[in-house]
């Protein structure tokens, strides 16, 4: 008999061959055995029943603006891990701006890493920075840990991260490809973005305007082209535009080494239905059209989107102004992703082995914890998640852990109630109550 402390046994479990009944054993915090449903609890082990509740893995969420240390009254990292851990994500992975310093030398990693040590109640890895002043800087940090690095192609929002023009792009790309690394990049054209209508004011039409498809389009073909000439890995955060997605599957066909993220907003949210005034919608890429929005799930079933993160990108409330020109452009939903894609996914026609897919399974391998993360097998971290899946809830954002309660998904009834969170054998959250964090700090092993 398999030796273990905890069994949770589930009518629904999702394992990498499929959701079925089984017995789940847990042994020093790692999965030590996936059995039959009806299996003998080992001596001495906890039963927990979860009935027909379903067993997902923790999800993995490698798109998260933590913004700590520094601007810490818009999140931090004990909030965004609380709101974490309450939709059911138990690893993610915190980008490199929007904190004060950014994540761009390795005094800056330790300075985030210090920070965010003992608050964070899921684990918890860190992206690096490319700018253009600190190529010298790309091989410390990866030998320090982080999972890659983030760039953007357009300015950022804010003024300690600069973008990379075409030329320096090149020379970050060749330097990180040269130690084996990933460049992860906010893909939308500068020149296509300064040449668009900059009206301002409260219309949305007005800011979607602002941030053509096509700047989207041309940045990932550029991005693309460079990937391919230098044989380096490139991930498109963020994809907003449908048009982009005949380049990007080309690229792919032709062995160009590209992954592609979506979000959940632009899954779930379109430009038809948001409100004049209503800049809780606004990021950039912006949210678009209905049409699009089919296109980019049509992407995800055919494989050519690789799978979903929350880009959570929260301000003070007072950022988020009726004007979308001045108006923080980001969305806040790590609490809410796994209901939101879920409650849209279903009646599309996937199921939720799918959405594991594209949030947990295929997340964790992108940046190399597929070996831990992601999956319930054998071997692998005992983070969980308990999910109800066909009871709703509706979204009062004063519910919600990050820290300032503004959100798009306020008033909507989603379905899929996370009932439980578990990581690494225990459980951090139920009903509303938390742990002390036990999260971990993570480093790139590979």
């Amino acid at each position: 008999m398999v030796p273990a402390e905890l069994v949770l046994r589930s009518t629904r479990v999702i394992t990498p061959e499929g959701m079925r009944a089984a017995s789940v054993a847990v042994a020093g915090g790692t999965i030590a055995a996936v059995l039959a449903y009806d299996a003998p609890v080992p001596a001495g082990a906890r039963l927990e029943d979860l009935g027909d509740d379903v067993l997902l893995p923790g999800l993995v969420d490698t798109h998260v603006h933590v913004n700590d240390p520094g601007r810490t009254e818009w999140e931090g990292f004990w909030t965004a891990t609380r709101a974490a851990a309450a939709g059911g994500i138990t690893t993610l992975v915190d980008m490199p701006l929007n904190s004060l310093p950014p994540t761009t030398t390795v005094e800056h990693l330790r300075v985030k890493q210090k920070t965010a040590a003992g608050k964070a109640h899921v684990d918890v890895g860190f992206w690096g920075g490319a700018l253009p002043d600190n190529v010298a800087d790309l091989r410390p940090l990866h030998d320090a840990g982080v999972f890659g690095f983030k760039a953007f192609l357009s300015p950022s929002g804010v003024d300690e991260f600069p973008h990379l023009d075409q030329d320096r792009l090149g020379r970050s790309l060749a330097e990180i490809a040269g130690f084996g690394g990933l460049l992860i990049v906010h893909a939308e054209d500068p020149h296509h973005l300064e040449a668009a209508p900059q009206q301002g004011g409260p219309k949305y039409a007005d800011f979607l305007a602002s941030r053509p498809r096509h700047a989207e389009d041309t940045a990932i073909a550029a991005l693309l082209a460079q990937a391919g000439r230098l044989d380096a890995r490139v991930h498109v955060l963020h994809l907003s535009s449908s048009d982009a997605l005949p380049l990007i599957a080309e690229a792919k066909a032709d062995g160009v080494r590209v992954t592609v993220e979506t979000c959940p907003h632009y899954l779930t949210l379109t430009a038809e239905e948001v409100p004049d005034g209503a800049s809780e919608f606004k990021c950039c890429p912006p949210i678009r059209e209905a049409a699009n929005q089919d296109l980019l799930w049509q992407a995800l079933a055919d494989g050519t989107i690789d799978c979903v993160v929350t880009d959570h990108s929260p301000s003070t409330a007072d950022l988020k102004t009726g004007d979308f020109a001045t108006a923080w452009g980001g969305i806040s939903g790590l609490q809410l992703s796994l209901s939101a894609v879920w409650t849209a996914a279903r009646a599309r026609g996937h199921t939720l082995e799918d959405v594991v897919c594209w949030m947990a399974q295929r997340t964790a391998a992108l940046v190399g914890l597929d070996d831990r993360k992601g999956a319930i097998a054998p071997g692998h971290d005992a983070d969980f998640a308990v999910l109800a899946p066909d009871e709703t809830f509706t979204v009062d954002p004063a519910a919600l852990q990050h820290r300032n309660h503004v959100t798009a998904y306020a008033g909507r009834t989603l379905h899929g109630v996370v009932k439980s969170t578990w990581l690494r054998g225990e459980r951090i959250t139920a009903d509303g109550e938390f742990t002390a964090p036990k999260g971990r700090l993570l480093t790139r092993t590979g």
